[in-house]
């Protein structure tokens, strides 16, 4: 006679967890979109500081206010939107799989992930070109005289007239400064948050909470910001610039030294790293609770998330 008690241990040696279903790839854009929102007159002042003649942040906030008002420190917002829709959903997506390619798991390497962040700001950098463009032209705008004002109604506006006035060609103006610091943006900032937020779960010290989040994505900012400044500067002046010849990287870089020194390659840090560390702060904790509501969502069965 065979006994009852053989068959729950073969049931539970063939029973399996059930693998997690992956997060929507558009959570990425839509933390960054917020974010942007909240941080966008820092980034105005950024963008007016590295393509103008301002000097000092407060200066050139000051003087927003005075010539705009309240309003004109979102001057260019829907600039943003379309940037951040494009380019930074593209990079969480493209992050993801790159890491998956890799095989870069919870406890990757720091040079895995910095491998999977250049991979994605290589592609997103690219698909986004046209957003950054338009977000820094919206921007930049009513810091230039009159006469030289691209005046574009919006971003959708924006881009149909420089197809329209410049040609199809110009959707790439700074394309190779732009994808060099995205891969920077994406090798340093997605790459050293998972990092340092696994960094610190090792230590015992920090659960896997907004804490967390927050101090991971504070570090993440800071670094970030000093590797990606010299490119920014420079994709600033380029996307900013119009007519024959301007879009020449080389041309840009060398007035730049004659007219300021190297040191224009660090100009408007401070402003930057004022917008990047709360962006940077902003869209890793709005990422983190999105996940958490998909994640509910999920287990309340709605399952379209």
């Amino acid at each position: 006679m065979s006994s009852p008690t053989a068959h729950p241990a073969n049931t539970s040696a063939t029973t399996s967890v059930p693998k997690k279903k992956p997060h929507p790839f558009w959570l990425g854009g839509v933390a960054a979109t917020i974010a942007a929102s909240i941080t966008h007159p820092l980034d105005l002042t950024k963008v007016r500081l590295q393509a103008s003649g301002d000097k000092r942040m407060i200066e050139s906030i000051k003087k927003t206010y005075r010539t705009a008002g309240a309003r004109g420190l979102f001057d260019g917002i829907s600039g943003t939107w379309l940037r951040q829709m494009s380019y930074s959903m593209c990079r969480f997506w493209a992050y993801d799989e790159s890491k998956k390619i890799l095989g870069a798991g919870k406890d990757a390497p720091a040079w895995k992930l910095a491998m999977a962040g250049t991979m994605a700001g290589g592609i997103a950098g690219f698909v986004g070109n046209p957003g950054e463009i338009v977000m820094v032209r919206l921007q930049g705008d009513f810091a230039k005289p009159p006469e030289k004002r691209f005046n574009y109604k919006y971003c959708f506006d924006a881009l149909f007239r420089m197809v329209r006035e410049e040609g199809l060609s110009s959707l790439a103006r700074g394309v190779g400064p732009n994808v060099f610091r995205a891969v920077l943006m994406n090798a340093s900032q997605l790459a050293s948050y998972d990092f340092f937020k696994a960094e610190l779960l090792k230590t015992g010290q920090f659960q896997d909470n907004i804490i967390c989040h927050f101090t991971a994505s504070f570090a993440a900012g800071t670094v970030a910001t000093t590797v990606c400044s010299p490119a920014d500067v420079l994709k600033s002046r380029i996307m900013n610039a119009s007519g024959p010849g301007s879009n020449s990287t080389l041309g840009v870089i060398r007035a730049s030294l004659k007219n300021e020194g190297p040191m224009f390659m660090f100009k408007g840090w401070v402003p930057a790293w004022t917008r990047l560390q709360p962006t940077t702060i902003l869209i890793f904790l709005t990422l983190e609770q999105l996940k958490n509501l998909v994640d509910f969502s999920r287990s309340k069965g709605i399952t379209f998330l």
